[in-house]
C-alpha cells in the first residue's frame, strides 16, 4: 500500500534538500572546469615569469652560450715587420703561408660510415688518404714525400699537421680537392741575402708551442729578431666562423667575419749598408782563409755618429738553412767574444800622455830593448839597443818598452781613468743579444806586474766594436759616441719612431784628439833607417790614414800560460786622418804569423778603405801626410 501523501511530500522535500545541500561536495562537470582553469592560470603565470627572466635578464648570457656552441674564434696572425738596411734594402721580411692539417678522428669516422653505406664503391679511409697523399706530394715536390704524408695520416691520434710553409694558392688547390684537409694561415720569414748580416739580423720562425693560440706567430730566436721581437710582432686580430655540428675543427667555408683586425708590427731600419756588409763579410772571410786563422771579426763605423755600416764575422749561419743553426755559427763574436787586443790598446797611453801635457809627439825617450816590471821582463818585438825614439816613433813602431815608460810617467790612476773614458769594461748598449762588456781587472786586484801588461794590451779584453769605439773618439775630436745599429723604427702607417739620441762622452779635448790622430799617421809611414811604421801596407794613395797595429798573445788552453804562437792580430784605422769619415776595426783569431797575411791585418784595412773611398766618393786628402822622424841620433 502506498504511503500517505503527506509522507511522500516530506521525503521528496528532504531528498531535494539533501541534493541541494550536497551540491558543493559532489564532482559535477562544471566543478571540474573551474579546477582546470585555475591550474592553467597558475602554469601561465609561472611560464610568463620564466619568460621575463630569460628574455629580460638572461638573454645576453644565453645568446652568447648558444653562439659559442655553433661558432669558433680564429686568431688572425699579425704581419711581422720587415728589417731593412739604411737604404731600404730588405734583410728580413715575412710571407703568408699555410699549414695543412687534418682531423683524423672525424676523417676516419666519415669515411668508415661512407664505406659501410656504400660498399659497392670500394672507397674507405685508406683509399682516401692514399689519394690525398699522392696529390699533395705531387703539388709540393721537395717539401714533403708521399711516404711522409701516409705516415702522418695513419698516426694514432685525433689531429695532426701534414705540412707547413705551403703557398696559399697551392693550399687552396689541395683543400678544394680534399675538403677534409684543413688550411691554417701562418707566415714564414724570408732572408733574401742568406748569410748577409745574419749575425746581426738573427732568426725568427713560426712558434705554436704556447698554449695561448693568440701567441702563435713568428717569433725571434736570435739577433735583432729576438731583441726587437715585441716591436716587430705587432698585435694579432680575431675573427669568428660558424662550425659544423658544434665541432670547432670543422669551419663552414664563407662564414668567417672579423671582430678585430690584426695590427702589423713595426719595420726596423738598421744603420747597416747591405752592400758594404757584403764586401766586408767577403773580404774578411777571404783574408782569414789566406792567413790560416781560426776566425776573424771586423766593423765599419761612422766616425762621427757611431752608426755601424757593417759588422762581420768570417763565418756565420744561413737563416734559410736550418742545417746551419749551430751555436758556433750563430755566435756573433763581434759583440760576444772579447779578446786581448795587444798594441791597439796603446792609444790609451798615447792619448792620456798628450792630454796630460807630460809629453809631445816630438819628445824623445831613450828606449832599451827590455824593461823589468816587478817579477816579469817586458821586451820589444824586435831586437835593438838603446834607441832615441820620439813619442810618435814609440807608437808608430809599437815599442812595448817605450809605451811602458810613458805609462809610468802617467801613473796607473790617470791611465785607468782614460781607459774607462774610452768605454772599455762597459756595455756599448747596441742592443745585440749576448754582448760582452769586456774585462778590466778591478784596481784593487792589481799585482805589481799588472801595470806592465795593461798599457800594451794584455791582461784586459774588449770586443772589436769596443776597440773601434776608442778610435771613433779620436776621429770625432775626442767625443766618443755610443755605437748604434738601429737607425729608426717605422710604424705600419709610416710614422717614424726616432731612436733615443746616443750617449756621448767627451774623452779628451778636440786638440788632443787631433794631435793623437796626426801622430798615428806615422804608423803607415814608409821610411829609411828605422823610420817606417808597422803598417805601410795600410796606406791608401791620396788619403792620409791614421791607425794602429796590434799583436795580443792568447792564453794556451793546454798550459794556462801565454802562448808563443797563438795571437790576436788587430788593426784599427781612420779614413781619413785629416777629414775622418769612417773607422775600421779588425781582429784575426790565431792566424799563422809566419805568413805575410797572418802577420798583420793592415793589408785588409787597405782593401776595405779603398772600397769605402770609392763607394762614398770620399774627398782626397789635402796632401800626403808629412814625413816625421821616428828615431833620432
Amino acid at each position: 500500500m502506498p504511503p500517505p501523501a503527506s509522507t511522500r511530500r516530506r521525503r521528496n522535500y528532504a531528498a531535494q534538500v539533501r541534493r541541494v545541500a550536497g551540491r558543493p561536495v559532489v564532482a559535477t562537470g562544471k566543478g571540474r572546469y573551474v579546477a582546470v582553469r585555475v591550474i592553467l592560470v597558475g602554469v601561465l603565470v609561472v611560464a610568463t615569469l620564466r619568460l621575463v627572466q630569460v628574455q629580460g635578464f638572461q638573454s645576453e648570457a644565453l645568446s652568447a652560450k648558444a653562439e659559442s656552441q655553433r661558432t669558433t674564434t680564429i686568431t688572425i696572425p699579425a704581419q711581422r715587420g720587415s728589417i731593412v738596411d739604411r737604404n731600404g734594402v730588405k734583410l728580413a721580411f715575412s710571407v703568408e703561408t699555410r699549414a695543412l692539417s687534418v682531423n683524423l678522428r672525424l676523417m676516419r669516422k666519415s669515411w668508415t660510415d661512407f664505406a659501410r653505406q656504400n660498399p659497392a664503391k670500394g672507397q674507405n679511409f685508406d683509399t682516401r688518404v692514399a689519394a690525398a697523399a699522392k696529390f699533395i706530394a705531387a703539388k709540393l715536390p721537395g717539401k714533403v714525400t708521399e711516404a711522409d704524408l701516409l705516415a702522418a695520416f695513419h698516426k694514432n691520434q685525433d689531429f695532426t699537421y701534414l705540412v707547413k710553409d705551403v703557398e696559399p694558392s697551392i693550399a687552396d688547390e689541395i683543400t678544394k680537392q680534399f675538403p677534409e684537409i684543413g688550411s691554417e694561415t701562418q707566415a714564414a720569414r724570408e732572408y733574401p741575402g742568406d748569410t748577409l748580416a745574419s749575425n746581426v739580423v738573427g732568426l725568427a720562425n713560426w712558434r705554436s708551442d704556447d698554449p695561448d693560440v693568440s701567441k702563435h706567430a713568428l717569433h725571434g730566436l736570435d739577433g735583432l729578431e729576438l731583441t726587437y721581437d715585441t716591436d716587430l710582432s705587432g698585435t694579432p686580430g680575431q675573427k669568428i666562423a660558424d662550425t659544423a655540428q658544434g665541432d670547432d675543427s670543422v669551419v663552414i667555408p664563407g662564414t668567417e667575419r672579423d671582430i678585430r683586425p690584426a695590427t702589423p708590427g713595426n719595420n726596423l731600419v738598421l744603420t747597416l749598408d747591405s752592400d758594404v756588409q757584403y764586401v766586408l763579410q767577403t773580404q774578411l772571410a777571404d783574408y782569414v782563409a789566406k792567413a790560416h786563422a781560426k776566425g776573424g771579426q771586423a766593423v765599419i763605423m761612422d766616425a762621427h755618429t757611431g752608426e755601424i755600416y757593417a759588422l762581420a764575422d768570417d763565418r756565420t749561419f744561413n737563416p734559410n738553412d736550418p742545417g746551419t743553426y749551430t751555436a758556433d755559427l750563430m755566435n756573433d763574436r763581434s759583440v760576444t767574444t772579447p779578446y786581448e787586443p795587444g798594441s791597439v790598446n796603446k792609444i790609451v797611453t798615447a792619448t792620456a800622455a798628450i792630454d796630460a801635457g807630460i809629453l809631445t809627439p816630438d819628445s824623445v825617450l831613450q828606449v832599451p830593448y827590455s824593461l823589468q816590471v816587478a817579477d816579469r821582463t817586458v821586451h820589444d818585438a824586435w831586437l835593438h839597443g838603446v834607441q832615441n825614439y820620439t813619442v810618435t816613433g814609440i807608437f808608430a813602431k809599437s815599442s812595448n818598452v817605450g809605451t811602458l815608460e810613458i805609462a809610468q810617467k802617467l801613473g796607473p790612476e790617470r791611465w785607468l781613468a782614460m781607459l774607462q773614458k774610452f768605454g772599455i769594461g762597459q756595455s756599448t748598449g747596441m742592443g745585440l743579444p749576448g754582448e760582452s762588456r769586456g774585462y778590466v781587472p778591478p784596481r784593487n786586484t792589481w799585482s805589481a806586474s799588472t801595470f806592465g801588461n795593461l798599457p800594451i794590451g794584455q791582461g784586459l779584453s774588449m770586443t772589436v766594436v769596443q776597440m773601434a769605439g776608442m778610435y771613433e773618439a779620436i776621429a770625432n775630436n775626442g767625443l766618443r759616441v755610443q755605437p748604434r745599429i738601429i737607425k729608426e723604427e717605422v710604424r705600419p702607417d709610416g710614422t717614424v719612431i726616432p731612436q733615443p739620441p746616443p750617449e756621448a762622452v767627451q774623452v779628451v779635448s778636440p786638440q788632443t784628439a787631433k794631435t793623437v790622430r796626426d801622430m798615428l799617421r806615422a804608423v803607415t809611414q814608409k821610411g829609411k833607417n828605422g823610420n817606417s811604421g808597422t803598417a805601410p801596407t795600410a796606406a791608401l794613395d791620396g788619403y792620409q790614414i791614421s791607425g794602429k797595429t796590434g799583436t795580443g798573445q792568447q792564453v794556451d788552453p793546454a798550459t794556462g800560460a801565454y802562448s808563443a804562437t797563438l795571437n790576436n792580430i788587430t788593426f784599427a784605422g781612420i779614413l781619413s786622418a785629416d777629414n775622418p769619415r769612417f773607422v775600421v776595426g779588425i781582429r784575426l783569431d790565431a792566424p799563422d804569423t809566419t805568413l805575410p797575411t797572418g802577420h798583420s791585418a793592415a793589408p785588409l784595412f787597405h782593401d776595405i778603405a779603398s772600397y769605402l773611398a770609392q763607394r762614398y766618393q770620399i774627398p782626397l786628402s789635402g796632401g800626403a801626410a808629412p814625413y816625421v822622424p821616428l828615431v833620432v841620433p
